[in-house]
Parts: structure tokens; C-alpha cells; sequence
């Protein structure tokens, strides 16, 4: 009999132990970038969806440009600590005869230089200040999570303050974001901030990080029992990177944050499914606009319809500056 139960607490310890390490392993890949950074975007990029929702499968003289330019330009590092301690990177840079000060905020595992590559250019050109951040764990900002806007909102919220404690002039601020970085904007709207800001700007920002998991998990690797991963994956992220699934997530913000909000999604978007932009939109109590481009895909609506996006853009400036 003792050589029974033996044997069934070793199953049922092995079979814990698979089911955990499979959680890990995803775990790893979603939410760690420190440790190996590089191999594991260059793994990460290999993906199917992912390539072609980049502005480089249909734009890459376009994308090469900005990014070179960007490069180009003498920007001022900043420095401040994040409200868990990490040390926080950003670049920014001044415009002649600025009328506002642009906060912009780049997506999973991305960069201020890639993400904004193609509409920095124009937005410095027409009068305003860049402050390109590097998210925590990426680029020279410290941390070893991304935590898909649960602790990146308090980021954004500690750069706006960043801002406006230097913005002797008064100028208008706006916060921008693409991807997860639009999805931790809309979330810093529901944070206080400072009376400089006046407007947000959403390019393909999801909803939660639990639906965008969700959505992932399903349609890029086919994975069954979703929730059993999800409930992993919960778990992790809790005991080693310090926030649940649920701080991540738009919802609260919307029904709260009264700032004009400019959305933006590609309809053909396969990253970050263009129902996420509807689903922000329904909730947004604040004045609204929605801008969907047929044929763009992930963040590619500045590339595939530029004049309408700069327009719409200026036009978002304009309204809220001439009340």
C-alpha cells in the first residue's frame, strides 16, 4: 500500500512538474526580454504574424529612413527611477518654435526609433518637442518584465510629470502610443497627470494583456487549454515580475479619462485584432475618433495611408488647441 501512494504522488508530481514547466517556458518568452534580449526578439520575429504585420514586409525603404534620421538627430538623454526603482531611459528632442511637446511610447519589445520611425520626422517637422522613451527592459532602461502596461502606465504617467515639470512655456502635452505602448497611454489616462496634458493618441493599443495573450496563444501556436495557460502564465507573473494579468488592462481608463483620445488600427492587422481599438473606443467617455485603414496591418497605417494619418494627427492638435 505504501508503495502505492508512492508511485501515485510521483506521477502526480511529474505530471505537475510538466504541466508548470510548459507554463514557464511561455512565461519566459511573453514576459521576460533581460537575459538574452537580442536572441530572444530575433527568435521572436521569426514568426509568421509578426513579420508580416511590420512596417518592414511592405515599407522598408520608408522604415530604414526614419530610423536613420532619427539617428541622425542630437537628442538629450533623460533619466528618472520608476516608482518599483528601475532606472528609465528616454531621448528628446527639441523642435524650432515648438507648439507642443509629444510623449511617444513604443510597443512590445520595440523601440522609440522603430516604432515612431516613419511619423517622428513629420512631428518634429510641424512644430513639436519628441520624448522618445525606452520602455523598462528595453533599449537602455533597466528591468527584466515586460509587464503589458501594468507597470509601463506608471511610466508613461512618471515621464508626463517629467515633462511638465520642465515645459516653462506651457505647452500643450500628448501622449502617443503604438501597440503595447498605445495600450499603456490609454491606461495612464485612468492615472492623475498633469493639467499640460491635453490629448492621447492610440495606434493599435489592445484592450488587456490577458486578451492579447489569449489571442495569441490560440491563433499563432494553436495551443488547447488556453485558460490552464493563461492561469500559468497569471501565476508567474505574480511570484517573479510582480503584477497580475488584470492590472493590464484599458478598461477602468476609458470609462474614467475625459482627455480627448485619437484612435488609429490597420483592418487588417493580425498582432493586435482591430476589435481591441473598437472595444477602447465603446468605452471611451472622452471626446473620440476612430480611424480604421483598410489595408494597413500592424502599425503600418502611417506607411499605407500617410497623408490621411498626418492629417487626421493634425487635425487632433488643431481642435485642441484653438478651443
Amino acid at each position: 500500500m505504501k508503495d502505492k501512494v508512492i508511485k501515485i504522488l510521483s506521477a502526480v508530481c511529474a505530471v505537475s512538474a510538466v504541466f508548470m514547466a510548459s507554463g514557464w517556458s511561455f512565461f519566459k518568452m511573453i514576459v521576460c526580454c533581460k537575459d538574452n534580449k537580442r536572441l530572444i526578439k530575433k527568435k521572436w520575429f521569426e514568426l509568421s504574424h509578426t513579420k508580416v504585420n511590420h512596417p518592414r514586409y511592405k515599407f522598408e525603404r520608408e522604415y530604414e529612413e526614419g530610423k536613420a534620421w532619427c539617428r541622425q538627430q542630437h537628442m538629450r538623454d533623460c533619466y528618472l527611477r520608476s516608482a518599483d526603482g528601475l532606472k528609465l531611459h528616454a531621448s528628446y528632442l527639441p523642435a524650432r518654435q515648438a507648439r507642443r511637446i509629444v510623449l511617444l511610447s513604443h510597443g512590445y519589445k520595440g523601440s522609440g526609433f522603430g516604432d515612431f520611425a516613419y511619423i517622428s520626422r513629420f512631428l518634429h517637422e510641424n512644430h513639436c518637442d519628441l520624448l522618445f522613451i525606452d520602455q523598462r527592459c528595453c533599449g537602455e532602461s533597466g528591468g527584466e518584465y515586460i509587464t503589458f502596461g501594468a507597470m509601463e502606465q506608471y511610466d508613461v504617467q512618471k515621464w508626463a510629470h517629467y515633462l511638465a515639470k520642465r515645459n516653462q512655456r506651457k505647452l500643450p502635452i500628448y501622449l502617443y502610443g503604438e501597440s503595447m505602448g498605445a495600450a499603456s497611454v490609454l491606461m495612464a489616462s485612468g492615472q492623475s497627470l498633469p493639467q499640460e496634458v491635453k490629448g492621447l493618441i492610440a495606434d493599435c493599443g489592445f484592450r488587456s494583456m490577458k486578451g492579447q495573450v489569449e489571442d495569441m496563444a490560440a491563433n499563432w501556436f494553436h495551443l488547447h487549454w488556453v485558460g490552464l495557460l493563461l492561469l500559468r502564465l497569471d501565476l508567474f507573473c505574480a511570484l517573479f515580475a510582480g503584477f497580475r494579468m488584470r492590472d493590464a488592462d484599458t478598461s477602468r481608463a476609458m470609462k474614467t479619462n475625459r482627455r480627448p483620445v485619437l484612435f488609429f488600427h490597420g483592418a487588417k492587422d493580425t498582432y493586435v485584432d482591430p476589435g481591441n481599438s473598437l472595444y477602447n473606443y465603446s468605452l471611451c467617455r472622452a471626446p473620440k475618433e476612430l480611424v480604421v485603414i483598410p489595408e494597413a496591418r500592424h502599425l503600418c497605417s502611417a506607411y499605407e495611408e500617410p497623408k490621411l494619418y498626418q492629417e487626421k494627427i493634425m487635425e487632433f492638435f488643431e481642435k485642441i488647441e484653438n478651443k
